[in-house]
């Protein structure tokens, strides 16, 4: 799922290329993606964009006359910009494309090019609303608290979101508000805004901190070094993507990239200590961790495997040889 460094990146994106521009059509392909009934899809077109938000997970798109399109990606949602002058392309990005045709939810037809929203599979979870006013667009907010304070300024370089970061005592405030697995709290949207699986992986790495550890039971060097790692693991990542991409539209966005230490690295190496990074595994997720880095060597249990081994559970990575 893009979480808060690819949607930033997004967003980077998206005000080069619409703000101030005109929505000439928007056509919705699925039916599952629109979630509200009014105001009517026509009544955004011919409108121009006055500015864009994150909200959470959310992309959000304001047109005049206060009219937001706000889109939830999901898990397998990705966007895609295409110029209204675009060069002739390749046979391979013409399979591409066409293989992108068949999973197209939206295309937002602009006076300079064309947006369009795709999504992966055949679960359709993406989601979009057409709603109207502030007061609209704060109910679909689920709550959580906003790391960077004055994020949605354009530009905003790493220097400045280290400066608007929250402060340590409105992170402790909100961390230990209840008392939660740290992996639980962090992705919990009504705690804090934008952190899922994948960068509260490298978070919690980077803090040297278990994700199965109660947040009401840290102490206050723990909580510190949770504070800084947070804030230094999503700079650190935007920073990397900006770089990445360029002025180029962001096009390879996943949860698994390279460079990361121990999200979706199961059985690597850790870059720290070189141990093996493990995972614990629930539904259609799972955790990665280092062993020697965050669980002082203990392996934590796995769902699924340690109810079938129980007893024959291993403890320690060493007897996992």
């Amino acid at each position: 799922m893009p979480e808060l460094p690819d949607i930033t990146l997004y967003i980077d994106a998206l005000e080069k290329r619409i703000l101030g521009r005109r929505l000439e059509r928007l056509q919705i392909t699925s039916p599952f993606l629109l979630r509200t009934a009014a105001p009517p899809l026509a009544s955004v077109e011919s409108r121009k964009v006055g500015d864009l938000r994150r909200l959470g997970k959310r992309i959000c798109i304001r047109f005049q006359d206060d009219i937001w399109l706000v889109l939830h990606l999901m898990i397998a949602g990705r966007l895609h910009w295409k110029e209204l002058s675009a060069p002739r392309v390749s046979a391979s990005s013409e399979k591409s494309r066409s293989t992108r045709s068949r999973s197209q939810l939206a295309i937002l037809q602009f006076d300079n090019g064309q947006l369009s929203l795709t999504e992966a599979g055949t679960q359709r979870r993406a989601s979009l609303h057409l709603i109207q006013g502030e007061d609209a667009l704060r109910s679909l907010n689920p709550g959580g608290v906003e790391l960077f304070q004055s994020d949605r300024k354009k530009g905003q370089d790493s220097k400045k979101m280290r400066e608007t970061f929250i402060d340590l005592n409105s992170f402790t405030h909100v961390l230990q508000s209840q008392n939660h697995t740290l992996k639980r709290a962090l992705t919990d949207p009504r705690l804090f805004s934008g952190i899922g699986n994948a960068y509260s992986d490298e978070i919690l790495w980077q803090a040297r901190l278990s994700p199965v550890k109660l947040t009401q039971k840290l102490t206050e060097d723990e909580i510190a070094r949770l504070h800084r790692a947070t804030r230094d693991t999503l700079i650190d990542w935007i920073d990397r993507l900006r770089k990445e991409t360029g002025d180029a539209f962001p096009e390879r966005v996943t949860a698994f990239r390279k460079g990361m230490a121990v999200h979706g690295r199961y059985t690597e190496r850790c870059p720290r200590c070189g141990a093996a990074v493990q995972r614990i595994r629930y539904a259609t997720n799972e955790t990665n961790y280092c062993p020697t880095c965050q669980t002082g060597g203990k392996l934590l249990a796995d769902r699924a495997l340690s109810r079938l081994l129980r007893a024959d559970w291993p403890k320690t990575p060493e007897e996992l040889a």
